[in-house]
């Protein structure tokens, strides 16, 4: 991803007893857990240098356990932090991974396609106007009002996109009467809402800028996020208010975005520009260690541009990779220990932290999940989820099939219905894994496609 949208670092003395209290994780806010302290590195529509990376192996080496997670925001995540949490910082903010602002560090939560800029069906390049939100969101004193989980997403109508993801803000590319417009929606996601109205591209910067000072106008300290807001005030009566001219013709509320290359972010993924791919490897349950991103690193270094891109799906993806070199890249990824094929069974399982490292979950589900692969023969990607409680914190959308834990080794089973809420309908309680699995692969396959 271009240089242009990577943060540039605050200062290493900017005080940081002025950031907002929140449970979340940040780069400058260490949230501690059973396994020890979380740090959450929110990057640049999901892009780093291949320094950068090894800036973050070397601080999870030095500081931590080594645990690395990747985020299901595109995201990098250190835990098991012990108590030299200074130096963890000023590592991470030498290698140019921190906010602009200090206290904007919460507030960069905005998504892109992890190959925003290089997929063949996108309508535009993402990235500028990213570029141009990110700086508001990290320097606009009043939108550091807005809590940690306040989130944007901005799609460019690429393939390899998650559009099941809600968020507070969505906007979505689409061509109209042969100009390019950004349709949006509140508290929702592109792949389930119809668009509340849409706006020219060229006003897209002026739009988010106008729904986040309305939310901040109207929401209460309790509202913390679009939803909460939107029990009070309907969608219509927030839209009226933006000051801005909207388009909402039947054009507009009748668009649907097309679906998306669902697994395709394993493996080689061709991109817009001529003899270059996107490689792709899964972290084995969103976890990397040191050498793995280490490794991924030195690959970008050695065969592409020297940048790695964070997916959505816990997993990354090396970009602008020559046709000649794809082969030896995916090869390398296996090798460091990362899934490359939706084939492998492990590549089907998204699981929590678990009893191991979160005082509320009920089972080792990391555990758990690395068994239930090899009992599970009826594979497809990233279609069972396995939650340590009740928040699902490893997933952001519902999973076709959810096994929520009861206790160690015992789970109810889900599997995801519109009509229901939350992980959507009961289908079995208290199962053993091996249980679990033998009623998943009763499924039809079709019914746990993500």
């Amino acid at each position: 991803m271009s240089g242009d949208l990577l943060n540039q670092p605050v200062s290493a003395h900017q005080p940081h007893a002025s950031l907002r209290p929140s449970a979340c994780p940040g780069l400058l806010r260490i949230v501690q857990a059973k396994d020890g302290g979380i740090c959450r590195i929110k990057l640049a529509g999901g892009a780093l240098t291949a320094d950068q990376a090894d800036a973050v192996a070397s601080a999870a080496e030095r500081f931590s356990t080594g645990e690395i997670e990747a985020t299901n925001r595109g995201n990098l995540q250190i835990r098991g932090i012990g108590n030299e949490q200074a130096g963890l910082i000023e590592l991470l903010l030498a290698a140019g991974l921190g906010p602009r602002d200090a206290a904007g560090d919460d507030v960069r939560n905005l998504m892109l396609s992890p190959v925003a800029g290089v997929d063949p069906q996108m309508l535009f390049d993402t990235r500028p106007l990213a570029a141009q939100l990110l700086q508001a969101l990290e320097t606009t004193a009043r939108f550091h009002q807005l809590s940690a989980k306040f989130a944007v997403q901005l799609d460019g109508g690429e393939a390899l996109a998650m559009l099941e993801h809600p968020h507070d803000l969505w906007l979505s590319a689409l061509q109209l009467d042969g100009a390019l417009w950004l349709a949006f929606g509140l508290a929702g996601c592109p792949a389930q809402d119809s668009p509340l109205g849409a706006v020219p591209l060229a006003q897209g910067h002026a739009l988010v800028l106008a729904v986040l000072h309305r939310f901040l106008d109207l929401a209460t300290p309790e509202q913390a996020r679009m939803r909460q807001l939107l029990v009070e005030h309907s969608p219509d009566d927030f839209v009226a208010g933006l000051g801005l001219s909207i388009r909402r013709d039947p054009a507009v509320l009748q668009w649907r975005r097309p679906a998306t290359a669902g697994s395709r972010y394993l493996g080689i993924y061709p991109q817009h520009q001529a003899d270059l791919s996107a490689v792709g490897g899964a972290a084995p349950l969103g976890r990397l260690t040191p050498s793995m991103l280490r490794g991924a690193a030195q690959l970008a270094r050695e065969r592409g541009d020297g940048s790695l891109r964070m997916t959505p799906w816990q997993s990354l993806l090396l970009p602008n990779i020559p046709h000649r070199h794809v082969d030896a890249v995916q090869t390398g990824l296996v090798q460091l220990g990362l899934l490359c094929s939706a084939d492998e069974q492990l590549a089907r399982l998204v699981a929590c932290t678990g009893s191991a490292g979160c005082a509320k979950a009920q089972a080792e589900t990391k555990g758990d999940a690395r068994l239930l692969a090899t009992l599970l023969t009826n594979g497809a990607p990233a279609s069972v989820h396995l939650s340590g409680c009740p928040r699902s914190c490893a997933m952001a959308h519902v999973a076709p099939a959810t096994l929520l834990a009861q206790g160690p080794g015992h789970y109810d089973l889900y599997l995801r219905d519109a009509a229901q809420p939350g992980f959507g309908s009961l289908r079995a309680r208290n199962l053993t894994l091996k249980e679990a699995g033998a009623l998943l692969d009763a499924c039809p396959r079709s019914t746990l496609d993500d």
